[in-house]
């Protein structure tokens, strides 16, 4: 099995003290083979928010994370200083979190493969280009069939309300019937600050197997959407002929984490 944390929209700079001690304090407790971080690290991409960001890492690192899997939002790229925005868009970025603007992780169980979707010339809409769509169809064509096989990305590829349905990753569609013919199992997303497991079958028809959505809430900030509190994705995954994967939503209750919901998946 293979545990993994998926937090995301931290907007450091908005987060809260007590949230960031009790998320501490659940990697301390049980752990994880792996942190993957969607983006939106920090409010307005400042070198120290993106510093206090990286000492947050490390201390899970310290407390028992074996390894990371981070990639930009849309909020990591300077908003007022147009002249970083689009001659230096990830300096502070790749000073913190290195230059690898999309990481992979693959082990025994699963294969997981982060995709940059900002770019400086948008606002806040996410787009996956044709060469994501074929580099990411290679890559899980030459994968053993036997593990998960998993996309990260900022922006969303399936909503749950009509609402975000303009938050959607632009070219969503063509990515996401190549990459289920190849096999992929999940794609998990932050940005619009709403938690939810959705399967992509019904919103794009024609899908040749399921796809599921894993989406993250804002783990610490305090930009929370509606009536949905802090909260942070775990992920157990089984590999093999018949692949799992438990996904648990812990809620943010009473200065600690709490179990809120699971699903079963299965393919």
């Amino acid at each position: 099995m293979t545990t993994i944390v998926q937090i995301s929209d931290t907007h450091f700079g908005t987060e809260q003290p007590a949230v960031v001690q009790a998320m501490e304090d659940h990697v301390r407790e049980h752990g994880a083979d792996l942190l993957i971080f969607s983006g939106d690290i920090t409010q307005r991409a400042k070198a120290e928010q993106f510093a206090a960001a990286h000492a947050f890492v490390q201390r899970l690192l310290e407390h028992g994370v074996a390894q990371t899997l981070v990639i930009p939002g849309n909020h990591d790229i300077p908003l007022y200083n147009l002249f970083a925005r689009f001659l230096m868009p990830y300096r502070n970025y790749r000073r913190h979190f290195g230059d690898d603007l999309e990481p992979t992780f693959e082990n025994d169980e699963a294969l997981i493969i982060g995709l940059n979707t900002t770019h400086p010339r948008r606002h806040k809409d996410g787009l996956v280009t044709k060469a994501q769509v074929q580099e990411v169809t290679q890559r899980l064509r030459e994968t053993d069939p036997n593990k998960l096989r998993v996309v990260v990305a900022h922006q969303p590829f399936g909503a749950m309300v009509l609402s975000d349905l303009s938050n959607l990753q632009h070219n969503a569609d063509d990515a996401l019937h190549r990459w289920a013919d190849e096999g992929l199992d999940l794609v998990m997303g932050g940005h619009i600050h709403l938690p939810y497991v959705l399967p992509l079958s019904k919103q794009y028809p024609g899908l040749s197997r399921e796809i599921w959505m894993v989406q993250a809430g804002t783990t610490l900030s305090s930009r929370l959407r509606g009536t949905s509190p802090n909260s942070f994705n775990r992920l157990k995954l089984h590999a093999g002929p018949e692949k799992t994967a438990c996904v648990e939503r812990w809620d943010f209750l009473d200065d600690s984490f709490v179990l809120g919901s699971h699903f079963n998946l299965h393919w």
